[in-house]
């Protein structure tokens, strides 16, 4: 009976461990074994096999306990063209709803992966993330998601898809900037400072 060697991911040489022929079979993928069938070969593209039941939120965005109430209403933005999220995710930002702004452009990053507009979708999904971390309290997440959207959105010409790139950008920038600098305070009431879009 035979015992098998784990490699070090880093090194790519064997540890000095050692682990058991039922563990080697499993494989090494941390404490919970093999990765399952399921969750190979992934692209990130919803399927009806992997949506995930719905999870109560709260109205922004924080998980709750299962069977506690949900006070968020999301639209079904998986079942909805890309124009239709990019225009739900402007009128969601633009009242301050940020979460579901970033969920509508999140399914827009998606649904534009592999094209011209992917980077630009990405960066829509940061500045709701970003602004969503910044009534959360979360001062840290808040800038570096603005800072990251800044950067991704500002590469754009002004106007493209109905964004003023170059204000948004800026703005965006000077957000972070100031939270960093403990000039704009993380939580509810942070909302205000959040650029038009």
């Amino acid at each position: 009976m035979g015992r098998d060697y784990v490699r070090c991911p880093v090194a790519g040489r064997r540890a000095s461990r050692r682990i058991g022929p039922a563990r080697a079979a499993r494989g090494t993928g941390g404490s919970i074994g093999a990765m399952p069938n399921e969750a190979q070969g992934k692209t990130g593209k919803p399927t009806e096999r992997r949506n995930k039941p719905e999870r109560p939120r709260d109205h922004l965005g924080r998980p709750q306990a299962w069977g506690a109430p949900n006070t968020l209403a999301l639209e079904d933005y998986d079942s909805l063209p890309l124009d239709e999220n990019h225009r739900l995710g402007r009128e969601h930002f633009n009242a301050g709803r940020f979460f579901p702004a970033h969920e509508a452009w999140e399914t827009a990053w998606k649904q534009a992966r592999d094209t011209a507009d992917s980077e630009f979708f990405k960066g829509l999904s940061q500045l709701g993330a970003g602004y969503t971390h910044l009534l959360r309290g979360n001062a840290h997440g808040a800038a570096t998601l603005m800072r990251r959207a800044a950067g991704r959105i500002g590469r754009y010409p002004i106007g493209h898809h109905g964004v003023d790139t170059d204000a948004v950008s800026r703005a965006a920038e000077a957000d972070a900037t100031a939270v960093d600098e403990r000039r704009l305070l993380p939580g509810e009431d942070a909302g205000h400072a959040a650029p038009f879009v």
